[in-house]
């Protein structure tokens, strides 16, 4: 099964080369089953079928309940095999195609099952969570997006905003607490218009003031947010909350007004700067993180310096940055003015140094300090060490508390080195060096300052 994003180019293009060299392997094994699922699944279809022989199923984000029928139907090698009873379902939702009478394919796209539209958290309901670990879950709170920025797919391949009913996501984080995690963090294109098509009155300030009350859950972080609806009693709820961890992640792309214009955004540069002064003087240990474009069609250099002077003025954290990357069926790709590809890389490469500097910057002002850090387990660059987050997400590494008690954990199916004793508490670290991306550390006490 390939599960599949469509934001940009660079993906579907390596889905596409991840199919090529699966030929050999159905070449080997007739019997061999490949499904692609997600975004790109949704976006292209069944004319999956044309390009690749060799797929047999094809389905999109919010059908993934389909994948179990399929394969307990034992489908699609032959016809006249198909178990009728088990798939009457998906042939009613989706349809089969012939490849020259050797085998069936079989596509079902979100816009074929009008029930998991009208009921976003229909799959959440249906099929199990496998969840790894016991300190961090992504709770899914919404799915869809309805701003269609000029530059995305996610409206057209997921659809337009369905919140789930603030009670479901309240019984799942009630399971997740009882089986021992502490943190998760709420998921969404857009969680800052949470509950706009619920029959509840429930906003996203308050959905966070309801979990807030579920026991046993130290820290709850949110992603995505857009800048447009940021509000002021959002900000409020970041800074009465004791649990809701001092991390934001905004998105701005551009900083010149132009280029946000015609990528869609809904704000200016000076809105998007007025929201971020309100945060820090409401929330002043909060960091901020961003994505940026580079190379959008239209952005001249005059723009780009824009955008870099905003990095300068915003004093971000992190970010994210990417090239321009052209997708079906978006405003932008009718836009005149794409930039040349070199260009683009130039100034993403520009945009990463500078960050760099200002990203290292800001860990050095950390030096010294005592922070709060939960621990995830053993660090992935180096085994002799720990390896947790703070509260605004910063990564640090620390040796445990003992160099003996750090061994081969012999029962732990991933063989993998640790403490365990200290896997999932939350431990006073004081910070000893700033790294680029990270920061290294030794334990202070094992409760949070």
């Amino acid at each position: 099964v390939l599960n599949t994003c469509s934001i940009r180019q660079k993906a579907e293009h390596k889905v596409f080369s991840d199919l090529g060299r699966l030929k050999t392997a159905k070449a080997r094994n007739p019997d061999l089953k490949i499904a692609v699922a997600g975004c790109i699944a949704q976006q292209i279809g069944s004319s999956l079928f044309k390009r690749f022989p060799i797929v047999d199923f094809v389905f999109g984000p919010g059908n993934i309940d389909s994948l179990g029928k399929w394969l307990n139907g034992n489908a699609i090698t032959k016809d006249e095999g198909r178990p009728r009873k088990v798939l009457k379902e998906l042939e009613r939702r989706g349809r089969w195609t012939r490849d020259e009478g050797r085998h069936s394919q079989f596509s079902i796209l979100d816009s074929q099952f009008s029930a998991l539209n009208d009921n976003p958290e229909y799959h959440l309901k249906t099929l199990p969570i496998n969840r790894e670990g016991r300190v961090k879950a992504w709770v899914s709170i919404m799915y869809g997006c309805d701003n269609f920025c000029a530059y995305c797919v996610v409206p057209y391949t997921r659809g337009r905003e369905r919140s789930r009913p603030s009670r479901d996501i309240c019984k799942e984080i009630q399971d997740i607490a009882k089986q021992g995690y502490k943190e998760i963090t709420l998921l969404g294109q857009n969680v800052n218009s949470y509950g706009k098509n619920l029959a509840e009155n429930i906003d996203f300030p308050e959905l966070l003031k309801v979990i807030h009350e579920v026991p046993g859950i130290e820290r709850i972080r949110f992603v995505t947010s857009h800048p447009r609806d940021l509000s002021e009693k959002l900000i409020k709820v970041m800074s009465d909350l004791p649990r809701v961890c001092e991390h934001l992640h905004l998105p701005i792309q551009s900083g010149a007004d132009k280029v946000l214009s015609l990528m869609n955004r809904g704000y200016s540069y000076e809105e998007y700067k007025g929201k971020i002064n309100t945060l820090r003087k409401a929330v002043p240990a909060v960091a901020i993180t961003t994505d940026i474009i580079t190379g959008f069609p239209g952005e001249t250099d005059e723009d780009f310096e824009c955008t870099a002077n905003a990095l300068k003025e915003m004093e971000y954290d992190g970010i994210f940055a990417f090239k321009y990357s052209k997708r079906p069926g978006t405003k932008a790709l009718d836009l005149p003015g794409h930039v040349d590809e070199k260009i683009k890389s130039q100034r993403l490469s520009a945009v990463l140094k500078l960050q760099e500097e200002i990203t290292f910057n800001k860990n050095k002002t950390l030096e010294g300090q005592i922070l709060e850090v939960l621990v995830e387990g053993p660090s992935a660059s180096d085994k002799d060490k720990l390896t947790g987050r703070t509260r605004t997400n910063k990564i640090v590494n620390f040796h445990p508390v003992s160099s003996n008690e750090f061994v081969l954990r012999k029962g732990d199916s991933n063989g993998v080195y640790g403490d365990r004793e200290l896997i999932g508490k939350l431990v006073n670290i004081k910070i000893l060096e700033a790294k680029m991306h990270s920061l290294l550390g030794e334990v202070e006490s094992s409760e949070s300052p």
